[in-house]
């Protein structure tokens, strides 16, 4: 996949401008997708090149003249395309992981701090996640809004991100449990 196809599919919310885009990246497409700002920039610019979308200038009365962008017919086509080509499998690259492989041999009590951290990071975006979720179910139950919702591919995305922030909180906790347990052995041996 490509940062235009992602851009694509978060202009299908409507127009934005530039810093919605960065905004709606941050809260929705950052879990499957990440790109600094300056990259979104660089690739509406691309993207309305190539006449994916299309942008307007909207004059404001004490801000400075802003664009917002939408996809256009050949944008759409462009996602369609993307959409029936086959998806190839993610792979995982993490440093801290590569920390983790090599637990058996490196002291352990920075690489806690670490998990911690990451525990604690992930904890606070699962939260973020279902405020997100419950915000764009209202007071309707998951399975309704699954059935009846107006948007359920940005439900879905967003039901993905809170499972993987949910199994690296997870896994963190069980991954400090088991090297504490293991530094205790240690101690006592």
């Amino acid at each position: 996949m490509a940062l235009r196809h992602a851009v694509l599919a978060a202009l299908l919310e409507g127009e934005l401008s530039g810093y919605q885009l960065t905004k709606s990246f941050d809260l929705g497409v950052a879990n499957f997708w990440h790109a600094q700002p300056q990259q979104l920039y660089a690739e509406l610019s691309r993207l309305e090149k190539d006449g994916l979308i299309a942008g307007r200038a909207v004059v404001q009365e004490t801000r400075p003249t802003k664009r917002l962008f939408h996809v256009t017919d050949a944008g759409l086509a462009e996602l369609e395309e993307f959409a029936t080509a086959s998806a190839k499998p993610s792979f995982i690259r993490d440093d801290l992981l590569v920390k983790v492989q090599a637990a058996d041999r490196i002291d352990t009590e920075a690489l806690i701090t670490q998990l911690t951290e990451r525990a604690a990071f992930a904890r606070s975006k699962s939260d973020l996640f279902g405020k997100l979720l419950r915000s764009m179910r209202g007071e309707r139950t998951e399975e309704e809004f699954l059935r009846h919702g107006h948007r359920v591919g940005p439900y879905l995305t967003c039901l993905r991100g809170l499972a993987f922030e949910q199994g690296n909180h997870d896994w963190c906790e069980r991954t400090i449990t088991v090297l504490r347990e293991r530094r205790q052995t240690q101690a006592r041996e």
